[in-house]
């Protein structure tokens, strides 16, 4: 009975073993997903930010050539 007690000991504890090792690697999974999509989110940010940049200096070029062509059409007025 004492082997038989001893062999199921070591099935079990093989298995708790196993069912660890496979939390752990879970576990590296998750963290590792985890680093990533905060890499992501970085790499997303940083694009947003230069996507803003670019509007705000697209904007001033508009805004500028705004001004350029009401003056142009006073100039115009002017001449006529």
């Amino acid at each position: 009975m004492s082997e038989n007690n001893s062999g199921k000991w070591q099935f079990n504890r093989q298995i708790n073993v196993s069912t660890l090792l496979q939390l752990v690697l879970l576990a590296g999974l998750i963290l590792g997903s985890w680093v990533n999509l905060q890499r992501q989110l970085d790499i997303l940010q940083h694009d947003v930010t230069a996507l803003l940049q670019c509007q705000k200096e697209y904007q001033q070029k508009l805004d500028l050539l705004s001004e350029k062509c009401i003056s142009h059409e006073y100039r115009l007025r002017a001449i006529e």
